[in-house]
């Protein structure tokens, strides 16, 4: 086993005291850029890696930062994830995932236990806890939130325009030709569900397009519900020639159901989603839908609670969504569309 590089070992290597070299790896020393540039050499060639624990323990922290998620299955959250580990990669701190699985009670739960840790910082994406919950947890640690603002702690709270976005991307739909645009929503109590619901019947409005109830289905953002909604969609009695799903798992769902309808993607309908996961460049059609850069927001979000925790301002971006046109959505080519299939 490698015996570790100490201290006093960089020092006498670059000729200086083992408490400026302590001193530099902390940040706090104030010496000429002959000695730092001698340490980091001394750094380098030693090989010197710092005792993060010893650290930890010296400074009061556990250089940990929680991290709690809806669905760590999720191809959305997992590649935000993987964000977060890269933000805060090289930093010293390390994320320990928890998963509130979408429900109030597993959430604050897992919220709790990450604070009974000591963890020194903490992430939430997504989620529904009441305002009061997170203020409380601001109150404790460094905290960042994605998906929510919450009154009080705007500045630390990253949240995207899922309704402008949706009516971009039923704008796209109608630009397209189409008139009678079916909806698969996400489960009413999340609010980005609700949002995109209010986008696409925001762009059915300023076209003047009626908001047909039956074209409106609600899922839980997995495949199995986009499966179901699109094939009672296709069985019931009302006219669509385009489905809007709430995000690109749903979609993929319905691509499924159509393709086992005999509904052709996009000659019979054109079919979208939302987020722009990794797999929908590679769907059959490839699928239009609006990109949200997962990865870059967990890059994001772990960079921001880093500087809290260096006694900084939040800076968080501002970051637009945008829609991706693929193969998936074609001009109308009848009057009529898909009714009774």
């Amino acid at each position: 086993m490698e015996t570790p590089v100490t201290l006093a070992q960089v020092a006498r290597a670059a000729g200086v005291s083992a408490s400026t070299v302590s001193r530099i790896l902390n940040g706090t020393a104030q010496v000429s850029d002959e000695k730092r540039v001698a340490v980091e050499r001394a750094l380098s060639q030693l090989n010197y890696r710092p005792n993060v624990l010893a650290r930890g323990l010296a400074s009061g922290r556990t250089m940990s930062v929680g991290v709690v998620t809806q669905d760590i299955s999720s191809p959305f959250y997992g590649d935000m994830l993987r964000g977060v580990e890269q933000g805060l990669s090289g930093s010293g701190y390390m994320p320990i995932f928890a998963d509130g699985h979408w429900r109030a009670e597993e959430e604050s739960a897992a919220i709790d236990v990450l604070l009974a840790r000591k963890v020194d910082a903490m992430i939430v994406l997504g989620g529904s806890l009441p305002d009061e919950k997170m203020r409380s947890v601001a109150a404790a640690v460094p905290l960042v939130v994605f998906g929510r603002t919450v009154p009080g702690l705007e500045e630390q709270c990253l949240r995207l325009d899922n309704e402008k976005a949706a009516y971009e991307l039923t704008r796209h739909l109608i630009e397209f030709g189409h008139r009678r645009i079916a909806h698969i929503m996400g489960p009413v109590s999340h609010r980005d569900a609700r949002d995109r619901r209010a986008g696409y019947e925001a762009a059915l409005a300023e076209a003047g397009l009626p908001l047909v109830p039956e074209l409106v289905m609600e899922g839980d953002f997995l495949e199995p519900s986009g499966f179901l909604a699109a094939t009672r969609l296709v069985e019931g009695r009302e006219m669509f020639s385009a489905i809007f799903a709430a995000n690109d798992q749903m979609a993929y769902g319905a691509r499924l159901a159509l393709h086992r309808k005999g509904v052709r993607v996009p000659e019979d309908i054109s079919l979208v989603g939302f987020d722009d996961l990794p797999s929908s460049t590679y769907t059959t059609p490839p699928l239009t839908t609006v990109r949200q850069p997962t990865f870059d927001l967990g890059v994001v979000t772990a960079r921001c609670v880093l500087r809290l925790l260096s006694g900084e301002g939040p800076d968080l971006p501002h970051i637009d969504l945008r829609v991706h046109v693929r193969e998936s959505t074609a001009m109308l080519r009848t009057a009529h569309g898909l009714a009774g299939r």
